[in-house]
């Protein structure tokens, strides 16, 4: 089957054909529909996260059972489904106490460079977060996928499988916003959008969107967004405070923030922009070894800050009640596809994601 390989951290992946094994007991074989290129792969691409090379990175997809292995009870070959790296075991402390979303069992949740699913020239291509969705075919865990109907379009599914659970998921399951109340977003991708649609859905009152760039703050009002400052040409800390109550009153602020670019700054913001007893939610991937610096004081009045593993997904309760709520016109899908492309572009694609307001761009295999 033909992957992009990653070989080594600011080079480009190349096109090869890979060997991929035949599913084993409790495996499926998924042949790949869509598969979206998100930011976070873009970290292991530039080298800010580690992870054993080479390697086939991808991990927000959708796609048709091709062949299951022995044990699998849960779906069968033409099946449609969608994947999510919240490999569950069902069994472990975390699980069985409702995160299956961070399970620790390793038999099942492979730690980085144990998976032996992929080969190239007789050497192994290791398999990212248990998915590796930039190639024609995925052998996983039959408990990394969800079966959905078969009237969804599978780019809208594969969407689904990462950013839309994970921005969502945020809202819902880790910060629990209530209707009514207050809730700033910085940065507006896939994912932060996603957690714009999500608050609105909650029924926040006020929901501030936050980005550098008006066209993706344009797409924030299509997605729920009250009011959006752009953040290139004013401090949105002091907007924030502005907005509830002025900048020298202690109590001015939002219910609720979020940070969806994984960056130290808006980290930092997010926390600076909350009213008293607020909740600050980190859903970026902010790169090993940063450090987040936080006035002591601030904690004296009840604010919080937290981070979240993709949105505390409960995947396979959670993805088709999202994707019901689209075919209801509740959730906002739509809005977050840039365009379809080749496997072929997909170096290309990430180029232009760090310089335009792309919002997601998806592999479209067949």
């Amino acid at each position: 089957m033909r992957a992009a390989v990653l070989h080594a951290p600011n080079t480009p992946m190349t096109i090869e054909d890979i060997q991929i094994t035949k599913p084993k007991r409790r495996e499926v074989l998924i042949r790949t529909a869509f598969s979206g290129l998100c930011h976070s792969d873009l970290h292991f691409m530039e080298g800010l996260y580690p992870a054993p090379l080479p390697c086939v990175l991808g991990h927000e997809a959708a796609g048709i059972v091709e062949e299951v292995g022995e044990d699998v009870t849960y779906v069968k070959k033409g099946d449609h489904v969608t994947t999510c790296l919240s490999v569950f075991c069902g069994e472990c402390p975390q699980c069985l106490t409702g995160n299956m979303n961070i399970c620790s069992n390793t038999e099942v949740k492979l730690s980085p460079g144990a998976s032996r699913r992929l080969s190239w020239k007789g050497n192994v291509v290791h398999q990212m977060m248990n998915l590796s969705s930039f190639a024609e075919l995925m052998c996983v865990h039959e408990h990394a996928i969800v079966k959905i109907d078969e009237d969804i379009p599978l780019d809208r599914a594969a969407l689904v499988g990462c950013g839309v659970i994970t921005g969502v998921g945020a809202v819902f399951n880790a910060a629990r916003v209530e209707p009514g109340s207050t809730v700033a977003v910085v940065g507006c991708g896939g994912i932060g959008l996603s957690a714009v649609n999500g608050a609105a859905l909650a029924g926040a009152e006020r929901i501030i969107a936050i980005d550098t760039n008006p066209a993706k703050l344009e797409v924030a009002l299509k997605m729920g967004a009250t009011d959006t400052i752009n953040a290139s040409n004013v401090d949105p800390v002091m907007a924030i405070k502005e907005m509830f109550g002025g900048a020298k009153n202690r109590f001015s602020g939002v219910q609720y923030s979020f940070e969806a670019l994984g960056n130290k700054t808006t980290a930092e913001q997010c926390f600076a922009m909350l009213a008293p007893g607020g909740l600050a939610t980190i859903i970026g991937m902010i790169p090993f070894g940063t450090k987040i610096e936080l006035h002591g004081a601030d904690f004296l009045s009840d604010r919080k800050i937290q981070g979240t593993s993709m949105g505390g997904n409960r995947f396979r309760v959670d993805m088709p009640r999202l994707l019901n709520m689209w075919k209801q016109g509740r959730l906002k899908l739509d809005h977050l596809i840039s365009g379809h492309i080749k496997l072929e572009e997909i170096n290309d694609a990430y180029s232009v994601m760090k310089t335009t307001p792309n919002v997601r761009q998806l592999i479209k295999f067949f």
